[in-house]
């Protein structure tokens, strides 16, 4: 049993979006709406707020440079390292009245996000590819979140939280093209509704589960192998971390209403569950 251990807790509204960063050697989180940032560093045991955006920060990539790469409201995509922010897309004009939400860098460097629905539309998928330009990938998708490659690089996990669904698709590293899509997990009525998502060294899919308080682990062939239960109902996100990539991060939210969410809303957790992960893939984005 992976003992479950309370790294800092900020009352986020929406903790989300834990990533190591391998030069650094520490993890950084989220609180989407305000944007701010946290950092963790495990070697002293210091943590805090190291930026505060003012705006909603949905996702990040760490740079080829050690910077990390925010993605924001109205679609804005900015670097940011020690303070020092340089916004790389203003806006995008279709995603003005919205934000982007999950990412993931692939291993070439480009950055597939997604962004939410609007009144007038539902998400979208975007691929950023390496000098900037925007593609989009999908045009009809729920809330778009957590996403990851298997460990042969021929195939990445989407999930559409809305669906309650985590699709797979078989995916092209030379083209960065997305094929295929097919259901591969489907969340049943009443069990919340999936959330981020990374994948272990032995093809296992780790799944945060929003309003079942929960993060799962799934078999390569989408068996339920494994259920850990957190003190708060909406666990959003995870991620490997640790010199040997041993830990697992795991935020969770609705740091705002405790008394409703559970005690351990809004926070982020440590656990060492035995299997290992793999250093996330570097953004390489140049404009």
């Amino acid at each position: 049993m992976a003992e479950l251990e309370l790294i800092a807790d900020y009352g986020c509204v929406v903790g989300e979006g834990p990533l190591w960063h391998p030069d650094e050697q520490r993890v950084y989180w989220i609180d989407i709406p305000s944007g701010r940032l946290f950092c963790y560093d495990p070697r002293t045991g210091d943590h805090g707020l190291v930026y505060e955006a003012g705006e909603a920060v949905g996702g990040f990539t760490v740079q080829a440079d050690g910077s990390l790469l925010l993605f924001m409201t109205r679609g804005a995509i900015k670097t940011w390292r020690s303070g020092h922010v340089v916004t790389l897309i203003e806006e995008i004009p279709e995603e003005r009245h919205t934000r982007f939400n999950d990412v993931v860098a692939d291993p070439v460097g480009r950055v597939y996000g997604g962004t939410m629905a609007t009144a007038e539309r539902p998400g979208r998928l975007y691929r950023v590819d390496l000098d900037g330009t925007l593609r989009v990938i999908l045009d009809n998708v729920g809330i778009p979140n957590g996403m990851d490659f298997t460990p042969d690089l021929q195939q990445m996990y989407f999930t559409d939280s809305v669906q309650r669904t985590i699709y797979l698709f078989d995916y092209d590293q030379e083209s960065g093209t997305l094929t295929n899509q097919r259901v591969w997990v489907e969340t049943p009525p009443g069990y919340g509704v999936p959330d981020g998502l990374t994948v272990d060294v032995e093809g296992a899919v780790w799944s945060a589960r929003w309003d079942d308080g929960a993060l799962y682990r799934y078999s390569p062939s989408g068996e339920v192998t494994w259920r850990i239960e957190f003190p708060a109902r909406k666990v959003s996100s995870v991620a490997f971390g640790g010199s040997d990539y041993g830990d697992l991060y795991v935020t969770t939210a609705g740091g705002d209403n405790k008394a409703a969410e559970g005690a351990g809303a809004g926070a982020l957790f440590r656990l060492r569950p035995g299997v290992r992960g793999r250093a996330p893939f570097r953004s390489r984005i140049r404009l």
